[in-house]
């Protein structure tokens, strides 16, 4: 009688997720004399892991005088349930060793998702191979749990292998294995599994919806979830909320986010945490830094992800002391920052020429809260140094960093001993830089300048030859612009609207007769293809920014932001266009390009003409 009220509380517990009522209950139980019963212990250790308790879940487990497949079964999920899967990982070859017992279906299951919380792709097909030849191999809930893993791990037909083995098929597996094949980009099958499955519910259309975000089709998604919401299916989870809004930042829609953002307040998700980090992140992405402030101050709770969105936002957009007032806000709140908080820290300070306060936060990362600097960490420093003319400082990084510099890196150090007109330093780079036969286009142009310079003019007809075959594999530049609900995509060279391409034309044509009466002159080092002068500028003249930004200026309400993002890096040549623009119609122009976001105002660009 007093196992089963005990049983019964404990499972209370369990559901309520109260840290300090298991404990009580343990005291109790040991007190009555009941804690040598195996079914009340196995409780107590699955009651501890749901209450948040792992270490009381494990002490008690490595007390137990006798376990059996349920007691292995709650450790292992307490473990996961803590976000714990490499501990599961690590204890679970003890259950044979020290006790003595094979793994069932419970286990089995526990362990696939520990595998694939770890994306342990190695350990998991070890797992499967296992459970293949044990005699639970015909567990659906088992297989449920591997075509997840391998959906998780990129492994979209082995998942899909899995997946028609299983005789009765859940709303899960189905879940699972849309996710897979949507994470993996494969959009078409994808979308043929949500036809085809009977679970055509909330959570097919979320597994559908996220896979195509993560795998870079935003756009398609935000279709999808518009075509979701008309077939009439009810939002009773924020999840495909928060991932909307996600891609809504990674291509800067920001009429579609606010939109967005109202069926989240209208939905009652609004105090949600993670609607409200996502809709940080996505007004900062989206250059609306006031909303994505307007936001975070109204947040009841903010974790570490809400400071790093807005530190982050603030220091892509060049406002360095309030990244760094931030910084010092979710200290003295007791946050402590991550890996990407320091990211955004330290480019912050590059952009304002910190040099000590930069070096300061690098090292802090290590010295006050355990974090190792990664390859970005190292390469924020390097700008840092490279930006503020520390280039003999800069250089001694690379050579001593525990990462093996890529493209981007020795690109940034070359950049700025171009800049700062260290021709010595300059050339011993570019000849390292060559040698690793760069892929992005603007390397070569950067390249040749410096070699011109250097009136290297042998190393500067090399490196022509390698443009002009690189021309044909580049990317084709396109820029995009929203205006209320329209969104117009525009590309470099190609003809646009015939309605509108004449007062395109006669546009440019002004602006462009203009900037030649205030001092400009084309930069044609930034066309990869040998023609005449001329051909050279008509070229530069239909760059995609410029389209785009003429479009945004004969279209736009008068004195709004104009707001364009851009596939590739923005050339030298446009970026001299755009800062003469901004100051000749007096508009601020904000171009996201493939490295950074350009503030362009009154004839500057909040880059310093650095990027």
């Amino acid at each position: 009688m007093l196992v089963s009220r005990y049983l019964h509380q404990l499972r209370l517990c369990a559901k309520s997720h109260v840290p300090s009522s298991p404990k009580t209950l343990h005291s109790q139980i040991i007190k009555l004399g009941l804690h040598g019963c195996d079914l009340l212990a196995n409780t107590l250790v699955d009651t501890y892991g749901k209450c948040g308790l792992i270490h009381d879940a494990h002490n008690l487990f490595e007390e137990m005088p006798q376990r059996d497949h349920v007691s292995w079964a709650s450790i292992l999920t307490a473990y996961n349930q803590a976000d714990l899967p490499a501990e599961a990982l690590s204890v679970f070859p003890s259950m044979l060793s020290r006790d003595g017992l094979l793994p069932d279906h419970f286990v089995y299951a526990t362990l696939v998702k520990s595998c694939a919380g770890l994306c342990a792709i190695r350990q998991g097909k070890q797992v499967h191979a296992q459970f293949v030849v044990s005699s639970y191999n015909r567990d659906d809930v088992v297989k449920s749990s591997l075509v997840d893993m391998y959906a998780k791990c990129g492994l979209p037909f082995a998942a899909r292998a899995v997946f028609d083995s299983i005789m009765v098929k859940s709303s899960i597996s189905w879940t699972s294995v849309i996710s897979g094949y949507a994470r993996s980009g494969l959009k078409s099958e994808a979308m043929e599994l949500l036809l085809k499955t009977p679970f055509r519910n909330l959570y097919s259309w979320t597994a559908l919806i996220s896979g195509l975000v993560q795998s870079g089709f935003a756009t398609d998604a935000s279709h999808l979830f518009i075509e979701m919401r008309r077939d009439g299916i009810e939002i009773v989870d924020p999840l495909v909320v928060s991932t909307i809004v996600a891609a809504c930042a990674s291509v800067a829609c920001l009429e579609f986010g606010k939109q967005v953002h109202g069926l989240a307040v209208a939905l009652g998700y609004e105090s949600s945490l993670f609607i409200g980090n996502a809709l940080v992140d996505m007004y900062a992405k989206c250059s609306d830094l006031l909303s994505a402030r307007t936001i975070f101050y109204a947040l009841v709770w903010r974790d570490v992800v809400s400071w790093t969105s807005l530190i982050v936002g603030e220091a892509q957009h060049g406002k360095a002391m309030k990244a760094l007032e931030l910084y010092d806000q979710m200290v003295l709140s007791g946050v402590k920052p991550n890996e990407v908080t320091f990211v955004g820290l330290i480019y912050s300070c590059s952009h304002a020429g910190l040099v000590a306060k930069g070096r300061q936060l690098f090292e802090s990362m290590s010295e006050n809260y355990g974090i190792t600097p990664s390859l970005q960490h190292f390469t924020c420093l390097l700008d840092l140094f490279s930006r503020s003319g520390h280039l003999e400082e800069a250089e001694n990084l690379i050579s001593t960093m525990p990462f093996e510099p890529d493209e981007p890196t020795w690109a940034a150090l070359l950049s700025a001993c171009k800049k700062h007109g260290n021709k010595q330093v300059g050339v011993r780079i570019a000849d390292r830089l060559l040698s690793l036969n760069p892929q992005d286009p603007s390397t070569y142009i950067l390249l040749s300048n410096v070699y011109a310079s250097a009136g290297m003019w042998e190393s500067v007809s090399t490196v022509r030859k390698l443009m002009t075959s690189l021309e044909v594999k580049k990317e084709p530049g396109y820029s995009c612009i929203s205006m209320g609900k329209e969104r117009q995509v525009f590309y470099a060279g190609e003809t646009c609207d015939p309605d509108i391409k004449g007062e395109i034309l006669h546009l440019l044509k002004e602006l462009d007769k203009e900037m030649r009466r205030r001092g400009y002159v084309p930069d044609t080092s930034c066309v990869l293809v040998d023609m005449e002068e001329q051909e050279k500028e008509k070229q530069l003249f239909w760059h995609s920014e410029r389209v785009a930004v003429a479009y945004g200026l004969l279209k736009g309400v008068p004195g709004t932001v104009i707001r364009i993002v851009k596939n590739l890096r923005v050339c030298g040549d446009c970026h001299d266009v755009l800062k003469h623009i901004s100051s000749i119609v007096r508009r601020d122009i904000i171009v996201r390009d493939a490295t950074r976001y350009h503030h362009f105002a009154n004839g500057r660009c909040s880059c310093n003409d650095f990027w």
